[in-house]
């Protein structure tokens, strides 16, 4: 399978065999990591591989209780960190003045890019994986587990493992939808109606509906999914987080 092929057929994977990862493979796939893109060559980003059962339970309670934290055989949690280069700078007496916001976006953006690469290198060897957003809505918490240091603040989490189930392809907007050709083209009501008629007319749409009882899939998500007082609160948990850790 090509590449882009590769990529065409992702799906999470939420239910995972008891089959280990083994201990080449999973080196292999971190190194895939370390070969993204980052800022200035300055890998401000950190990798937890957590695999001790007692320890992968105790962070499915950071997840939401979600039941394949505690069942994939290894949950790698990305962190922008600026803590080691920081150190390495002022091993060198060199001043360092990342301890900000601009360079925690860095680092995030250097720690989603390793998380992606590990990603595609685990689908190419058979594994499966599924994100878990819930890092950045849990980050206190995750940095109390993890012993996280200063300057250090979770991104993401993946989960990985053989899979135990084969989902079919989760739905996508067409490319038009998100691509713009030189300057960004505002939605109209006509055509964001264009847009999202096959996915709010899919079967599994129907069914929310029904089950939520509400007339429409925009209400699923403001009203259900993510809510504004949820999002509001999680939002100034996570700053608080960040400034917490020196980020801001």
């Amino acid at each position: 399978m090509s590449p882009t092929d590769l990529l065409l057929q992702h799906r999470s994977i939420r239910k995972y065999s008891s089959k280990p990862i083994e201990a080449n493979l999973l080196n292999r796939l971190l190194e895939a990591g370390t070969r993204a893109s980052t800022t200035g060559n300055m890998q401000v980003y950190s990798i937890i591989v957590t695999q001790d059962q007692e320890r992968k339970e105790q962070l499915k309670k950071c997840h939401f209780n979600q039941a394949m934290v505690s069942e994939a055989p290894v949950i790698l949690t990305f962190c922008a960190d600026l803590n080691r280069f920081n150190a390495w700078c002022k091993a060198r007496d060199a001043e360092p003045g990342y301890n900000n916001f601009l360079w925690f976006i860095n680092g995030a953006i250097d720690a989603i890019l390793a998380a992606q690469n590990v990603c595609i290198a685990a689908e190419d060897a058979g594994l499966g994986i599924c994100y878990l957003g819930t890092a950045t809505y849990m980050a206190d918490e995750i940095i109390e587990l993890l012993k996280l240091p200063h300057g250090v603040v979770p991104i993401t989490a993946i989960t990985v493992g053989y899979p135990a189930e084969t989902p079919g392809l989760t739905d996508r907007l067409p490319l038009e939808a998100v691509v713009h050709h030189e300057e960004y083209i505002p939605y109209s009501t006509e055509k964001i109606n264009a847009l999202y008629h096959e996915k709010e007319n899919l079967e599994l749409t129907k069914k929310l509906l029904e089950e939520n009882q509400l007339p429409n899939l925009a209400q699923i998500f403001t009203e259900k999914r993510y809510k504004k007082a949820d999002n509001e609160f999680f939002s100034e948990k996570f700053l608080k987080t960040l400034t917490k850790q020196g980020l801001m």
